[in-house]
């Protein structure tokens, strides 16, 4: 499940991708699938593994070329370890709010972009956030390690971005029908994934994701606007 379009990316084949926060890597091996050269980058060495391994045996089955996979490591996204001007694009996907200095860490996605290169970011909805942290402590900082440390507004994260010699050139909303899930976890406890309600629910987005049945994928595109999970923004490194 994506969360960044990629066509709104701009990504091309032969581009320098970095996934910083990679996850899983499921952008990351978009990014791939898509012809460019991808650099995944994560805090938890366990991520950094599976996505290794999963790049491997992307590689074995013919599914990718060798090229496509630049390196999978751990690494911390207010210190990258690449050059100045080293990327075409970079996604960084529902990683800011767990940054205290989220200023450095965007300063640092300036920095290794190419001129006149993207950068996709995604951070929760403001309204859908606000109701997860009246719902649980335990769902944010400090309660839980590695919570969430902040709500954004789309005015602060495109404020921040510009201030950091950004243009941002788009936004939207994606994950309408994720948010309910998240109110049903923090209502429970963040933890309890084995409550019927959130298993239930949990079922009906799986059955989503591998069926897409066309009745759900409208639902979504209507009530993303308004209740989506994530929000995105696109921007361009301004050229010198």
């Amino acid at each position: 499940m994506l969360t960044v379009r990629f066509d709104t990316l701009g990504l091309k084949p032969g581009s320098v991708f970095l996934d910083a926060g990679a996850g899983f890597g499921r952008h990351a091996f978009e990014a791939a699938r898509r012809g460019a050269t991808v650099y995944a980058l994560d805090w938890a060495q366990e991520e950094v593994v599976a996505t290794r391994n999963m790049f491997g045996a992307m590689i074995e089955s013919h599914e990718i070329p060798s090229v496509s996979y630049g390196g999978a490591l751990r690494g911390d996204a207010t210190r990258l370890p690449f050059a100045d001007d080293t990327f075409d694009c970079i996604v960084t996907s529902e990683v800011l709010e767990h940054i205290q200095n989220d200023v450095a860490a965007i300063a640092e996605f300036h920095r290794v972009l190419k001129p006149g290169g993207m950068l996709g970011v995604t951070v929760p909805t403001w309204l859908p956030e606000k109701i997860n942290w009246m719902l649980s402590d335990e769902y944010h900082a400090p309660k839980s390690p590695g919570g969430h440390v902040r709500i954004y507004s789309a005015t602060e994260l495109k404020a921040k971005l510009r201030s950091a010699g950004m243009e941002v050139t788009a936004s939207h909303h994606a994950h309408a029908l994720h948010s309910p899930y998240w109110w049903l976890k923090c209502a429970v406890g963040p933890g309890n994934n084995d409550h019927p309600l959130v298993t239930k629910y949990r079922k009906f987005l799986e059955w989503d994701i591998m069926t897409r049945p066309r009745s759900v994928a409208v639902a979504e595109k209507v009530l993303s606007p308004v209740m989506g999970k994530s929000f995105i923004v696109y921007s361009r490194k301004v050229r010198a």
